[in-house]
C-alpha cells in the first residue's frame, strides 16, 4: 500500500507537467507566428475582366453573339474621323441573343469621343446592334468575373 500511495501522486504530477508543457508549446507557437513566423498572405475579393469581343468599322452592324456567364459587361468605345464636324452619329444597343429583344441603349453619342459604359443584365448570350453614320468606331466588350487576389507577403 505504501508503494501505491507514492506512485499515484507521482503519476498525477507527471500528468500536470505534460499538460503544462503542451500549453506552453501551443502558446509559444502562437507567439512565434505573431512575432516573426511566416504570416499567411492576405486575400481579398476582386473583379477581373475577360475579353468577350472587339469590333471596328463604320456604318451600322450587328455583332456576332457572345456569351456572358455573369451578365456584368464593360463596353469601351471610341469614335474618330468624323466626316462632317458635329454630324456623326453613334449608338450601341445591347440585345438578348435568346429572344432578340433590345435590353438597353448603352451609348447614344454625337461626334467624336470615347467612354466606358457598364451594363448589368442576367447572364445569357448577347449581341450588339451598332448604328453609326459619319464616324469610324471601335468597341470592345469585357465581362466581369469574380476573383481572389493574394497580397504579397514581405520577406
Amino acid at each position: 500500500m505504501v508503494i501505491g500511495s507514492l506512485i499515484y501522486p507521482a503519476i498525477r504530477l507527471l500528468g500536470y507537467q505534460i499538460f503544462v508543457a503542451a500549453c506552453l508549446a501551443a502558446a509559444l507557437g502562437v507567439l512565434f507566428e505573431a512575432c516573426g513566423g511566416k504570416p499567411k498572405p492576405a486575400t481579398r475579393e476582386v473583379q477581373a475582366w475577360r475579353k468577350l469581343g472587339a469590333w471596328t468599322g463604320h456604318g451600322p452592324i450587328s455583332t456576332e453573339p457572345f456569351i456572358s456567364d455573369t451578365g456584368t459587361l464593360r463596353l469601351q468605345w471610341e469614335t474618330r474621323n468624323e466626316a462632317a464636324p458635329g454630324k456623326g452619329v453613334f449608338q450601341i444597343t445591347v440585345y438578348s441573343d435568346v429572344s432578340g429583344r433590345p435590353l438597353v441603349l448603352a451609348v447614344d453619342h454625337r461626334g467624336i469621343g470615347g467612354n466606358t459604359v457598364y451594363v448589368n443584365e442576367d447572364p445569357r448570350p448577347f449581341y450588339l446592334g451598332i448604328e453609326s453614320a459619319g464616324v469610324e468606331w471601335s468597341i470592345s466588350v469585357d465581362e466581369a468575373i469574380p476573383a481572389t487576389a493574394t497580397d504579397s507577403v514581405g520577406p
